[in-house]
């Protein structure tokens, strides 16, 4: 049984991370990831270097851990905003439209995570193919909903989906390296990702 005791050293050290993590995003928006520092993440938390590596073995792994956190916000908000009732071409323009708007948020921690992330090793190429996994198979789900159906488009294929994810987040990049507006690039996205399931639909 756990003890009020122990249930409120575990709030602590979630409040702790939380901070880290915040830290760290802090950081990379005002000086990127490769400047960033142990010592500058624990000054924004306000914290000690000692708590910093009771939770995260080095930089690399607080910026892994906030990658997977965000990863699953997206998702979560990307789902969220779909109308599953809704018109196929409505549904896609909402996910894209959601998916854009919750990026646009912290521009700088996407581009990091676009372009730093490949760099930086094997638990790095781990923890990115399994975000662009979860993102398939979410783009896959969404594609066997009733009024995709309906409409005779069948589900996505992975590689299909994989071309369509890769270009938008290469999209974005290159959106935000640019100083544009990442809402400038919707309506280009809906077009193309609308284009890509057309493609799949059965010869009339």
């Amino acid at each position: 049984m756990t003890t009020a005791a122990q249930a409120a050293g575990t709030d602590g050290n979630d409040a702790f991370r939380q901070r880290l993590l915040g830290a760290l995003a802090e950081s990379i928006a005002d000086d990127g990831y490769r400047a960033t520092t142990v010592a500058g993440i624990v000054r924004r938390a306000r914290t000690s270097r000692r708590t910093f590596y009771e939770h995260f073995a080095d930089k690399e792994a607080c910026f892994l851990a906030l990658l997977a956190e965000k990863n699953q916000d997206l998702i979560r908000a990307v789902t969220s905003a779909i109308d599953f009732g809704a018109p196929w071409e409505a549904q896609v323009r909402q996910a894209i439209t959601s998916y854009i708007a919750t990026v646009e948020a912290e521009p700088a921690l996407t581009v990091s995570w676009i372009r730093e992330l490949p760099s930086l090793g094997t638990r790095a190429q781990a923890l990115q193919r399994d975000m662009l996994e979860t993102f398939v198979t979410l783009v896959q789900t969404l594609s066997e909903t009733e009024e995709m159906k309906a409409a005779g488009i069948p589900p996505v294929r992975r590689q299909v989906a994989i071309i369509m994810l890769g270009g938008l987040r290469e999209l974005i990049a290159w959106t935000v390296e640019d100083d544009a507006s990442l809402s400038g690039i919707i309506e280009t996205s809906v077009q193309s990702a609308t284009a890509l399931l057309r493609a799949g639909l059965d010869p009339a």
